[in-house]
């Protein structure tokens, strides 16, 4: 079990952790290394909450996790992120079939849902506000 120190806030801001100080959990690393597709993955597609709409709330998504691992283990000296380059070819084609199906039936569901919302316009049934585009998780197909 890992103790993390407890995030502060005063006047409404979140004071960044002191990560100098000593470990709270009495250990203290040297170095850490992270497998990145162990975090990017989860963070694009995460199993416990909505996917990320944008690129962009999934970076965040990525940096706080990283952030909350940094300030678990605290490494002293190194910092190691490692991304693994072009996936198998076998592996990549799979990847891409399933993105390629994925993609065309969110693009089917947008046509749908984009009929229903005119449906129900034209019957005068109030609309919840547009979602917008979707983020597109091909983005990060690898290869």
């Amino acid at each position: 079990e890992v103790l993390e120190d407890r995030k502060r806030v005063i006047a409404g801001e979140v004071v960044p952790q002191d990560l100098t100080l000593p470990n709270p959990n009495h250990v203290e690393y040297d170095n850490l290394y992270i497998d990145m597709n162990g975090i990017i993955h989860p963070c694009s597609h995460p199993e416990d909450a909505p996917a990320p709409e944008t690129e962009e709330e999934m970076f965040v998504n990525v940096t706080k996790y990283v952030d909350r691992l940094v300030a678990a283990v605290r490494p002293r000296r190194l910092l190691f992120l490692a991304v693994d380059g072009v996936a198998p070819r076998a592996k990549m084609n799979q990847q891409r079939s399933r993105r390629f199906r994925s993609a065309q039936e969110a693009k089917e569901r947008a046509e749908v849902m984009k009929e229903v919302r005119e449906e129900l316009k034209a019957l005068g049934h109030p609309l919840p506000p547009d979602k917008g585009p979707e983020w597109d998780s091909n983005v990060i197909t690898p290869g």
